[in-house]
């Protein structure tokens, strides 16, 4: 097992022995890896069965200390949002389904560094889990960049069909074959809903002069053109900065992000779009999860599906609330897009062409609407 022992980490045993003879044992284990020390001292002779009574129960001790793991999880979000939902739940389940043998710290805000960076990381083994936006895992696994593209996933019901089915399936393949990664589970956040600071907008072209903040991901970048907006791509551990100071005037997140990143104190209209929806998968390095043994496999696998799906009722049960805290509390303004969303739709979709090939072909689109009870692409 790749096992991260806590720093002083130092386990002690004493025995008695006849004619007061004192056995001391100090198993002393590195703080920065498995590794661990062995050490016996005695006070006088005493018979080889003592001493070897000694050595085992040493063991013992050393065999307890070395098997509980304290993993690091990387969050990029707040606490008190899906991707914190999702880290907690799952740690709980873990430490559950391994007795205790498996712990997991929560580092949210982008402590461990950017989303990108966590992804990299996980891959060398330099990070034990991470819990991202889907479209910054999609530069290094670019086929995942399907469940990205514009308006193809256009609620909850839609992005848990595909995450559970065929596509999902393909998506934890291609991540574990392009970037080394393997996804456990995902947290379910939302529509993707467009924020700023200066007016209302019902349609695309109310956009106009405004400079809105988007993830360095192509497809949405490209989506952001389509409706005549020149993006700006800011890392998210910038966002809230560059809102604050005016860099840019606004950024798109779902509700429940909105709220947990308190973008409402520099954010007052929304627009109730859902041009994306966003995801976040929970990932584990495959060297780290090859390490574990065939039951902390499963164990690790298990928890990954059972907080996927309280996840989701996570999502469905907080939503609405959030949405109406943020106008009532907090003083948010909504507005909806005019005629259904439709000029959004129709120019955000026109650029689905530019990357079939790297979502793996026009066919890899059509599966994803087939599955949802669409018709294939145009």
């Amino acid at each position: 097992m790749h096992s991260k022992v806590q720093a002083h980490s130092k386990v002690q045993v004493q025995t008695k022995v006849p004619i007061q003879t004192k056995v001391s044992v100090q198993v002393d284990a590195d703080p920065n890896g498995s590794d661990a020390t062995l050490t016996l001292s005695r006070s006088k002779r005493f018979p080889r069965t003592t001493m070897g009574g000694a050595i085992a129960l040493a063991l013992f001790a050393l065999s307890t200390q070395a098997s509980a793991a304290t993993w690091k999880m990387a969050l990029g979000d707040a606490a008190g949002g899906t991707q914190y939902e999702l880290g907690t739940t799952f740690a709980k389940l873990i430490e559950e389904k391994t007795d205790g043998e498996i712990k997991v710290d929560l580092f949210p805000n982008g402590q461990l560094g950017s989303e990108q960076d966590t992804v990299n990381n996980a891959s060398m083994g330099l990070l034990d889990l991470s819990v991202l936006a889907i479209n910054n895992i999609t530069p290094f696994s670019p086929t995942v960049g399907v469940m990205t593209l514009p308006y193809v996933i256009r609620s909850p019901e839609d992005a848990k069909t595909l995450t559970h089915g065929k596509v999902g399936q393909e998506m934890v393949d291609n991540t574990l074959r392009d970037a080394g990664v393997r996804i456990l589970g995902w947290a379910y956040s939302g529509c993707r809903r467009l924020t700023n600071s200066e007016r209302p907008v019902a349609n695309p072209e109310d956009l106009k002069g405004m400079s809105i903040r988007v993830p360095k991901n192509e497809i949405m970048i490209a989506a952001y053109q389509a409706w005549g907006v020149n993006p700006n791509p800011l890392a998210w551990s910038e966002t809230f900065t560059a809102l604050q100071q005016g860099v840019v005037d606004g950024q798109d997140n779902p509700y429940i992000t909105i709220n947990a990143m308190k973008f409402y104190e520099v954010q007052k209209y929304v627009t109730d779009s859902c041009y994306v929806f966003s995801m976040e998968p929970l990932i584990i390095g495959e060297g780290m999860f090859q390490s574990l043994d065939e039951s902390q496999q499963q164990a690790v696998l298990e928890a990954g599906k059972e907080a996927t799906e309280h996840s989701y009722e996570y999502l469905l049960a907080q939503e609405d609330a959030i949405k109406k805290s943020l106008v009532d509390e907090h003083g948010m303004e909504i507005t909806e897009p005019a005629d259904d969303e439709k000029a959004w739709v129709d120019q955000a979709t026109s650029i689905w062409p530019q990357f079939y090939d790297s979502i793996g072909g026009k066919e890899k689109l059509d599966e994803a609407l087939t599955a949802l009870g669409r018709e294939p692409a145009p």
